[in-house]
């Protein structure tokens, strides 16, 4: 059972990865392994009906599987390095770029064309922030939609499925350096290899952590992100999501001086559970298909947390927080603005009063009651600065979900070729804790395989 090169992981790097060795070389005997089902498996029990919340399956199938967490995201493409992820520090500038629009090429020929690419570059909207202290980054943003996002990786599986083996539902249990290449061992069989390339996502974090640990390869913590993700009316933010669909919008508060930021707005869409590590959480899809969408827009206010010496654990103190949550709402807490700051509890007949609708079936609660009070004033700041520029973000039935949790890997030690201290031994994505996003990532799977190739 010996390969050219290992893929593990087949989220966007390991497929992207993928893609470009055998396009480079269709004579490599490419294997790629996968925790979490195939495309076609992954379906979600949570039906709002007979299951109304987590049941904590034994492969999620929201975050595993083909296509990665980003499989049932909204599909947003973001092309830019003012956010996402590092990866130009390695690459330089020029060329991540580069590799992203190579990568929304791709998506284009595989189903994506036809849908819209959006820039934030000489909009009015710039000054409108400016001038109410806040701060809109630059960006291209590729909308694809959960639907045709979904098409793309249909069609890409379609392309590599008698190109590259795959082996799905099939966890690996530990990579081991051996002499000319790698020994992947999983449950019932070990796999060798001249070359490896690890790709597992942020849900792989715990496994990439030990797996650094038992082969001594340097890290570094990483941050996390801690915040809720904000629900109202679609016309609230329209002005700004129909020209802008996504808008990364930075506010510095005046108590803390932290930084607040907007994340995967989802203009009429919905807000949905996440299951990290048995940890629920909440996200937000969108749908390119108007028969799909909703009334509503959503959107993530986040704070992100850097830890110094002695405390390293910063996904460990954002999961302890996440549980927080859990406990006390059996899973998501949803709570009305206007009850958050008359320091009440939303309760299901202040629900019932509300002119807002909730997409998600979460617990009514008090979120005070399990986020830190620094990120939650800094939150409710952040929601009053954007009610300048779009009037209404501040209305008492806006609804707030928590908590939103971002976990970030720890930023493994790699190189210019995002190759570790082992040579042939390649980690991105996600996992490597350089990229935070599908752009970034799919363009570090399509640089590592070049490297591979020796066309970088």
């Amino acid at each position: 059972m010996k390969y050219d090169v290992i893929i593990i992981g087949a989220g966007p790097g390991g497929i992207f990865s993928a893609y470009e060795l055998t396009k480079l070389n269709p004579a490599l005997k490419v294997a790629v392994f996968e925790a979490g089902h195939s495309l076609e498996k992954r379906h979600c029990p949570i039906d709002g009906d007979k299951i109304k919340s987590c049941i904590h399956c034994k492969s999620c199938s929201i975050m595993s599987g083909f296509g990665g967490a980003g499989a049932f995201s909204d599909g947003k493409y973001n092309i830019t390095n003012d956010f996402g992820g590092t990866l130009y520090e390695y690459i330089g500038k020029k060329q991540a770029l580069d590799l992203m629009h190579y990568v929304d090429d791709i998506n284009m020929r595989y189903g994506g064309e036809g849908t819209k690419l959006y820039s934030t570059a000489g909009t009015k909207f710039k000054k409108l922030c400016i001038q109410n202290d806040l701060h809109l980054l630059d960006a291209s943003v590729r909308h694809l939609g959960t639907d045709i996002n979904y098409i793309v990786l249909e069609n890409l599986y379609t392309e590599l499925k008698d190109k590259v083996t795959f082996f799905f539902d099939t966890p690996v249990e530990t990579v081991v350096s051996i002499e000319g290449g790698y020994e992947v061992k999983c449950a019932d069989a070990a796999y060798s290899c001249e070359k490896c390339v690890i790709s597992v996502g942020r849900i792989g974090s715990k496994w990439m952590e030990r797996v650094c640990k038992e082969m001594n390869i340097s890290t570094k913590s990483n941050r996390v992100d801690l915040g809720v993700r904000v629900e109202l009316p679609a016309e609230v933010f329209s002005h700004l999501t129909d020209e802008l669909y996504e808008s990364k919008i930075v506010y510095r508060t005046q108590k803390y001086g932290d930084l607040v930021r907007t994340f995967c707005m989802n203009p009429k869409g919905a807000v949905v559970n996440e299951n990290t590590n048995g940890i629920v959480t909440v996200n937000g899809h969108s749908y390119e298909d108007p028969a799909k969408q909703t009334e509503n827009t959503n959107f993530a206010l986040l704070v992100s947390k850097h830890f110094s010496e002695p405390f390293k654990d910063s996904n460990g103190y954002g999961e302890s927080i996440a549980r927080l949550s859990n406990m006390l709402g059996g899973g998501v807490i949803m709570q009305r603005f206007g009850d958050l700051i008359r320091g009440r509890r939303s309760t299901p007949n202040r629900m019932g009063d509300s002119f807002m609708t909730p997409t998600l079936n979460a617990t009514p609660g008090d979120l005070s009651l399990v986020l830190p009070k620094r990120i939650l004033d800094g939150i409710i700041e952040m929601i009053y600065a954007l009610d300048k520029i779009a009037p209404g973000t501040a209305n008492d039935d806006t609804l707030l979900y928590g908590v939103e949790v971002k976990f970030y890997n720890m930023e493994v030690a790699v190189d210019e070729k995002l190759e570790t201290a082992y040579e042939g031994l390649y980690i991105i994505g996600d996992g490597s804790g350089i990229t935070h996003s599908l752009s970034h990532a799919s363009a570090s799977g399509v640089y590592v395989a070049r490297n591979i190739i020796g066309r970088a």
